[in-house]
């Protein structure tokens, strides 16, 4: 896609790469935005899978808007 938004973050003193796919229209109206992260080491993605829910908060609130 050529209008996905990748930057990389810093949460919990681990990095991801943050990737943006931007609001489209869809069946049911317009959907998204959308977000993926990709965690650079393993401790990295033990974190993610424990404090899912943290990082999606921070995501929505710094990232997407």
């Amino acid at each position: 896609m050529t209008n996905t938004v990748k930057k990389e973050i810093k949460v919990g003193g681990n990095k991801f790469t943050l990737e943006i796919y931007p609001a489209r229209e869809g069946c049911n109206g317009v959907e998204g935005p959308y977000f993926e992260i990709f965690a650079h080491d393993y401790n990295a993605s033990l974190y993610a899978f424990s404090n899912k829910d943290k990082i999606n908060k921070i995501i929505k609130e710094k990232h997407l808007q």
